[in-house]
Formats: structure tokens, sequence, C-alpha cells
């Protein structure tokens, strides 16, 4: 009997010609060597009797990286549009804060939580929804589609509320609702793009992100003089309707969930309980504690006692909590001494999206025209090579921040501290880019809930920042408070070189193991 008459009549033969007759598409007098090179795939068997469910091939259409370019292209844009409604609908209310104000009589101090309480609500999500999304029985489209839906019903009594404590509670609500895309959306990615193709992926998903909250601003400062604050959050509702229908379309991207649904079909077809997906297998004894222990505990401890992750993640704090503060710092620069109206302090947010599309086109150029060539020739590389273009682009956000800060006078014409405000956008945006991708490649067992800590921590200085920033640039005068931003930036500048020098070495002696 040769090898391909032993695994035709094998029980896992049966099963794969069931679902998929041509599975063994080589003639049978084929010589097992040559047959080795074949497409297919020959089935596991355990020695109990379990058969594990695998692709059926290389070019196995469900497998996620075999996608055609339009399926994959549609998942990116699934991501892209609901993580920018997400982030549009967190500052889009500062527009309407003076009307808030006016009506429950808040003072800034307390008013500040709504943006706040939101961006806390998003870092605090993905703890719970990150782990969730790697047990295979869930995956990724079911946290996505229930929390988007109540993310949109709790969007409805935010808008209606007729107390203050009660819209902050809602506007946390809304946040962590609306955090699993943001939890999840780089896995999302990840599923259906290979490591040569996947930052360009990466970078699409975060230019939505950076240039939402400035679209955001651009349509409430239109609205809310002649609508009011309340139709900011109509806003969000409206744009979050084709999200819904978007994510009815969108398929399952994780390779395990899927292969989990593939294991559950054969059962049942074949009435047979012997049959199941590799992943289902490691996670089924897996136990409350040990999800606690691998998705919270774990990456939290890497976090803190890590040096390369702990600088990672201290110097995303400061970037985003240095663009919330921006929502304070605006307000009181173009308003209080330009003298714009909403629209025009709206439409002062533009920097920001013009520095973001100048970086993306950019950081777009070098992957294009070397990363992507040198992986896909097979040249060697190590994780501190993504880190590369961070060394020149985080000299610009500081330089950004001074121009802002010291320019920001009314003897001085507008258009200088836009000028500052382009170049930190332009800088920041690569260096996010490079160290959110830095991050996976250190520990990649733990990279979903390494992400979900990093969110968490990050948002967490972001709360802080929208509350302690107003306080920060009244006070100390918008010159100073930049400058103090600025040297907070330049520290991170060093420290970004030792880690692309050193980054090789703090692994070897990391006691987390090796990547």
């Amino acid at each position: 009997m040769t090898l391909t008459s032993a695994i035709r009549d094998s029980p896992a033969g049966q099963i794969l010609r069931l679902i998929s007759p041509d599975w063994l598409p080589y003639p049978e007098e084929q010589e097992p060597e040559d047959a080795e090179k074949g497409h297919q795939w020959s089935p596991e068997i355990h020695k109990n009797g379990t058969i594990i469910c695998n692709w059926y091939s290389k070019s196995d259409p469900e497998n996620p990286m075999n996608w055609s370019a339009p399926r994959k292209l549609w998942v990116v844009a699934c991501i892209c549009y609901c993580s920018f409604v997400v982030y549009m609908s967190a500052p889009i209310w500062t527009s309407g804060e003076q009307q808030f104000m006016q009506f429950f009589g808040t003072n800034h101090a307390y008013t500040a939580l709504g943006l706040a309480l939101f961006v806390f609500g998003y870092g605090v999500g993905p703890l719970l929804f990150g782990p969730l999304s790697e047990i295979v029985s869930i995956g990724r489209n079911l946290p996505y589609i229930t929390t988007f839906a109540l993310y949109m019903l709790v969007t409805i009594p935010t808008a209606l509320v007729r107390n203050a404590p009660a819209f902050m509670f809602l506007r946390f609500l809304q946040g962590f609702f609306g955090s699993p895309i943001l939890a999840t959306g780089g896995a999302s990615l990840a599923d259906v793009y290979d490591s040569a193709y996947l930052p360009c992926a990466m970078t699409g998903w975060a230019f939505a992100c950076f240039t939402a909250p400035v679209v955001g601003q651009i349509i409430a400062g239109a609205a809310v003089p002649y609508l009011g604050w309340r139709f900011t959050i109509w806003e969000t509702l409206i744009a979050s309707a084709p999200v819904i229908v978007m994510f009815l379309f969108l398929p399952e991207t994780s390779a395990a969930t899927i292969l989990h649904h593939r294991a559950h079909r054969l059962r049942k077809a074949l009435n047979s309980d012997n049959i199941r997906s590799e992943v289902e297998i490691e996670q089924q004894h897996l136990t409350l504690q040990a999800i606690i222990v691998d998705s919270l505990i774990k990456p939290m401890e890497i976090a803190l006692l890590d040096p390369a992750v702990l600088f990672a993640n201290v110097y995303m704090c400061l970037i985003y909590g240095i663009y919330y503060s921006f929502f304070e710092a605006f307000p009181l620069v173009y308003g209080d001494m330009y003298g714009f109206d909403l629209l025009q302090q709206g439409l002062a947010f533009l920097p920001i999206a013009i520095g973001t599309l100048l970086s993306f086109m950019l950081y777009n150029s070098y992957l294009v025209f070397y990363r992507i060539p040198k992986v896909k020739a097979g040249a060697p590389t190590n994780p501190e090579d993504l880190l590369l273009p961070g060394l020149v682009s985080c000299f610009f956000p500081p330089i950004g921040l001074f121009i802002f800060g010291w320019s920001s006078r009314p003897d001085v014409h507008w258009i200088v501290s836009m000028i500052g405000v382009t170049l930190f956008p332009l800088g920041v945006f690569v260096v996010y880019q490079c160290v959110f991708m830095y991050l996976p490649t250190l520990y990649p067992r733990y990279a979903a809930s390494l992400f979900a800590a990093s969110d968490f921590t990050r948002c967490t200085f972001a709360f802080a920042a929208v509350l302690f920033s107003r306080p920060m640039y009244v006070y100390l005068g918008m010159g100073k408070a930049c400058s103090l931003l600025a040297g907070l930036m330049i520290g991170c500048i060093f420290g970004l070189f030792a880690l692309h020098r050193c980054g090789a070495r703090l692994r070897q002696r990391s006691k987390f193991g090796k990547p």
C-alpha cells in the first residue's frame, strides 16, 4: 500500500474527502518524496485517536493569510472605520464644554471628565476584551459586534441625560464598550497579513486613529453653535450606524477560531467526538486563574519589570498624554488668545492631520522601498531594526512643542504656532508605529495582552493629562508648560537610542525568557 492509499483510507482521509473531495490532487503512483512537495498536507493523528483539524492545504481558501486582496482590504476598512468612530467620539464633545458648563453649572475641572473618563474607559476595556478574543470559541467578531451594539445603545441616554454625574458615567461606558476594536484591531490585521505587509496595514489603522479627533473637532465646531452640545453625541451615533452593517459582513479573522468551527462541523457531520483543532485542545482545560495569569498578571509584570517594555510604555504614555492635552490647550490659545470661534478652533486641529498625513507617506515609503524588500529577500533582521525610522523622527516632537509653546502669543501670528503643531504628529506618528510594532517582537506569547496592558497604561496617563493639562497651561504659561513637555520628549530620545543599541542585550538578560 502506498503512502497516498494509506492516508486516503484512514479516518482522517475520509473526513477530509467529505469536506474537500480533491484534497489529494497528486496521482496514486506518485512517489512519497514527490508527494511531500505537493500543496496538500496530511492530517495529524494523536496516539489517543484524536484527529487534529488543520488547514487542508497551504492554499486553503479559509486561511485568512490566503484571502484575496479585496477581502483583506475589507477587513482593514472595517477596523479603520470603527476605530475612527471611537477615536472621533472621545474629543468631539469638547466643543460643547462651554454650553455644558452653563447648562449644568459645572466648572472646567469637572467638565473635563467628559473626555477623560471616555479615554479611561477605552483603556480599561482591553483588559477584559483583549483576552476574550484569544479564546477560540469566541474569536474576534463576537466581542466586536456585541460591544459596539452596546456602545450605540449607551450613546442614546448619553445624549438625553439630565444630570452631570450620569453623563460622566455614561461617557465612561461609551469608552468601555468602544474599546474592543482598539484592543484587538491590530490582532485582526495580523491575522490576515504576514510580517512583510503588516506594518503597512497597521499604519493605515494608526492614520485613522490619529486623524479621527481632527474630523470630530471640525464637525462639532460647525454644529454646536446652531444645534447645541447634545448634538455632538448624536453625531457619534450617526457615524456609528454604518459600523454595525460593516461588522455583519466582516469575516472572522482568527485562524484558531476558524479551525475550531471547522472541527465542530466535522464532529457534527461524522457524529465523531475525536476531531479537535490544536488550539482547542490547548484550551480545553483552561481555567479562569490561568486566563488571569496569562492575560493580565504576567503582561503587567513584564510591562513594569522589563526595562525595554517599561520604556516603550512610558514613551507611548507621554505621546498619548501630550496629544490629548491639546484638546485643553487649543481653546486657551486659539479661542482666548486669537479669538477664534468654535468652527475656527476646530479647523485649528488641521495641522495635526497634515503632519500625520506627511508622516504616513514618509513612513510607508520607508516600508515599501526598504523594509518590505529586505524582509521578502530573507535578509537577517532583529527586533531593534523596527526602531530605525523612529531614530530620525523622534527629534520633531520636542521642536514642535517649543515652537507651539513660545509662539502662542497675541503678538505672533497664529500660523507660527500651527507650524509647531504640524511638527509634533510628523514625529510622534512614526515613533508610535515603531514602538508599537516593536512590543510584540519581545514576547510573542503575550503579544495581545501586552497591547492591552500598554493600552491601559497610556490611557490612564491620558486620563490624568486631560485633568492636569489645563491648570498646567494656565499657571505655567504655554511657553514653560510646552518646554516641560518637550524636555520629557528629549529624555525619551536618549532612551530610544539606548534601546536600539542595547535592546538585544536587555532581551538576553530578561528573566521573562527570550522571544
